[in-house]
């Protein structure tokens, strides 16, 4: 440990590495990592040009949603800007809009939307659908009062641990997952292998240190510093992302513990079956991709088809994506997942002997 421990404070450029490092990186992907809909490209084409149709392209100029480009003349100068990736959303306006509003009690709006992002495109169509609506309803109380009868259903809204629909809220905790388990990972897997390229494992296989002194040396210091890593983490979730932690810190921690024996067990195993640091980082990236994209990070782990929902019941980052989650914005107790700790202090235990196990000590 202590032999680590002086190798790590001995490189100048790698403790800015690995603690500042993850520190820009929560600070940005929070703001990045977002699936949410805003500053949508929107022109129109108004073949009305009435005062009812400027009142529906008020609406839509005015969300918060979109960012109005303006009117084209003709929708084919619409079109070419779709095509262009100059706009994401036309709104075509018929001609006689206000005349057959009034006089045939409806008329036609045609709503336009680029969808190479299917995802994207069903919320930009879902916004403009509501905006149209919201319009609707106006022009049927204000023209036709005796015809409206008001919603029959009252509905009032309340949204639990994230009243205010902050998408960061709910990135934060994960993305600090991400990139303690990125941090170890690397940090583990490179180094047996860095001592097979050094020539220096020979020397610490004459030792008298058994295997498990020899992993625990190992496993230790990076163990320190990932959770050094996670300490800081909190603290800007805390006072930068204004993230309070509902449920127990110590909880939060105590997970945390565990869950980083697991991937640094992970890392050592890999850099036990490797030969050189290039294929230690290849596959240490290439399970980490699929941990990360399978995780719930990014996409609900419900959306998945069955047979990924399965597979993912191996992947240690979508439990503490999880559990996470549920005690920093829920405010759950150890009851509440109690079975996906057990899973994971298992795959940790696990792959702790295998590392152990794998490790060859040559002489005594």
């Amino acid at each position: 440990m202590q032999k680590e421990f002086i190798q790590i404070f001995r490189d100048k450029s790698m403790l800015p590495i690995i603690i500042l490092i993850p520190i820009l990186q929560l600070l940005i992907l929070s703001y990045t990592a977002t699936f949410e809909i805003k500053n949508i490209r929107l022109e129109v084409v108004d073949h009305d040009r009435s005062p009812e149709s400027r009142k529906l392209v008020e609406a839509f100029s005015g969300s918060r949603f979109y960012k109005f480009l303006g009117e084209r003349d003709a929708y084919k100068q619409a079109e070419d800007d779709i095509a262009a990736g100059k706009a994401d959303q036309v709104i075509v306006i018929e001609p006689d809009f206000e005349k057959n509003l009034f006089s045939e009690g409806k008329a036609g709006v045609q709503i336009v939307t680029d969808a190479i992002n299917g995802s994207a495109a069903s919320l930009m169509a879902a916004y403009a659908v509501s905006i149209i609506q919201g319009f609707n309803e106006k022009i049927v109380i204000q023209k036709f009062p005796l015809h409206y009868k008001g919603m029959p259903v009252e509905v009032s809204s309340s949204f639990w641990y994230n009243p205010e629909l902050n998408y960061i809220t709910y990135m934060v905790p994960g993305i600090l997952v991400l990139l303690i388990t990125i941090i170890a990972m690397f940090l583990s897997s490179m180094n047996i292998v860095k001592e097979k390229e050094l020539g220096t494992i020979e020397q610490l296989n004459v030792t008298p240190m058994t295997k498990l002194q020899f992993i625990a040396g190992k496993l230790i210091p990076f163990w320190i510093i990932a959770m050094i890593d996670l300490g800081i983490g909190l603290l800007l979730a805390r006072f930068w992302f204004g993230i309070v932690i509902v449920g127990s810190p110590v909880l939060l921690v105590s997970v945390a513990a565990v869950y980083l024996v697991l991937v640094l067990s992970l890392g050592l195993f890999v850099s036990s079956l490797t030969e050189t640091m290039q294929q230690a980082m290849f596959i240490s990236w290439f399970i980490l991709v699929i941990f990360i994209l399978m995780s719930g990070l990014f996409t609900p782990v419900e959306s998945m088809p069955l047979w990924a929902q399965k597979l993912d019941l191996a992947n240690p980052l979508a439990y503490f994506v999880r559990i996470n989650r549920m005690i920093m914005l829920k405010g759950s107790t150890f009851m509440d997942f109690y079975k996906d700790f057990f899973i994971l202090a298992g795959y940790a235990l696990a792959m702790l002997t295998f590392s152990i196990l794998k490790y060859r000590k040559t002489a005594a």
